[in-house]
């Protein structure tokens, strides 16, 4: 989580997802026609590591069901009601929602596990 949404951000997250999970055979990486996605740096790194890239066509959320499934699930689940003091608050709480909560337990119906 950032303040502001940079390629560097989202190259870092794939990055990170990559190394916690491994590569799969096929992955398809989803995202919104933001310009970091269009960034020469993560066209790179998906590229290299031999990523199909998706990205969602202007004003449809359907596109990604998935992806909108889960951002509904943390807003009315976690931080709905939720007044955050600080950044850094919010960024522990979500990331507990999503480490200690969210993969562990939750049945990813879409993956196959």
């Amino acid at each position: 989580m950032s303040a502001s949404m940079t390629a560097q951000l989202v190259t870092d997250a794939l990055i990170m997802a990559i190394w916690r999970r491994g590569k799969p055979d096929s992955l398809l990486h989803h995202s919104d026609q933001g310009n970091q996605y269009a960034s020469e740096l993560f066209q790179r790194l998906i590229t290299d590591h031999g990523i199909t890239c998706s990205i969602n066509r202007s004003g449809n959320v359907w596109d990604n069901s998935a992806m909108e499934s889960f951002f509904s699930s943390l807003k009315s689940e976690r931080t709905a009601r939720k007044v955050y003091r600080t950044r850094d608050d919010a960024i522990a709480d979500v990331f507990n929602y999503i480490e200690r909560f969210y993969n562990p337990r939750r049945r990813h119906s879409t993956l196959d596990i």
